[in-house]
């Protein structure tokens, strides 16, 4: 299976200004997305999708091609995912280059490892899956079958559309959100479904402790804190 791995980067960003260039224990952001690509086994090639000149420079420094400036139009901070990924592919298709499927990586997930990449792409080839996305269980608490919507002033309604919630958290069925790390997407589902999921998802359940987006700048501090975390338990190990 031939897979096109994307590293979408743009340059604008609201919560954190430079966010995937900003420095995490002394290196740019895009730098953990881009090892982690280039150590996964099942990706074929690993490309990086900007439209910011500096963050094509320091991608093109940690070892990423950039065949393409994204067009401003699909960087906007209300662009979708979507339509980024099928430009990505559309244009290596264009220079000659079929890909079964692309692999979504957004440098805000820098604890991903190269196995969970290399995990979903299995996924997707062992399960006949549209689509393959790293999963979090969601806390009992926030479980569908106790979440209520809105449906009007001072009213509400289960989200699962039943007249009561299950009673007993034991008999609650197992949830799950996505995590985000990785998407693995059949190129077919991509561009003939106009899709990222299809109708057929599987999912590769990661660890809750490894996991962190960067959205805000406690993120930071939380991704700073695991990575040393990891490190050090790593440096234990290796004596």
């Amino acid at each position: 299976m031939k897979v096109l791995g994307i590293i979408t980067a743009r340059g604008g960003s609201k919560g954190i200004p430079r966010k995937n260039v900003a420095p995490l224990l002394g290196r740019p952001l895009l730098a953990y997305t881009a090892e982690c690509a280039q150590s996964a086994r099942r990706l074929t090639r690993v490309i990086l999708s900007t439209d910011d000149a500096e963050i094509a420079e320091v991608g093109i420094s940690l070892g990423l091609a950039v065949p393409f400036m994204r067009p401003a139009e699909l960087a906007l901070s209300e662009t979708p995912t979507l339509p980024v990924l099928q430009h990505a592919l559309r244009f290596c298709q264009q220079q000659g280059e079929q890909y079964d499927a692309v692999c979504l990586l957004q440098p805000t997930h820098p604890l991903r490892s190269p196995d969970m990449v290399d995990g979903c792409i299995d996924l997707l080839a062992t399960t006949g899956a549209d689509s393959v996305v790293t999963m979090l269980p969601v806390p009992h608490q926030y479980n569908p079958h106790w979440v209520y919507f809105s449906a009007g002033p001072g009213l509400f309604r289960l989200s699962t559309g039943e007249a009561a919630p299950i009673p007993r958290r034991q008999e609650l069925p197992a949830a799950y959100h996505r995590e985000g790390s990785v998407y693995v997407t059949r190129s077919a589902v991509l561009l003939d479904q106009n899709s990222m999921y299809g109708t057929r998802t599987a999912g590769l359940l990661v660890d809750p402790a490894a996991s962190v987006n960067i959205d805000e700048p406690a993120d930071f501090a939380r991704a700073e804190l695991l990575m040393r975390r990891r490190n050090e338990a790593a440096a234990v190990a290796a004596h």
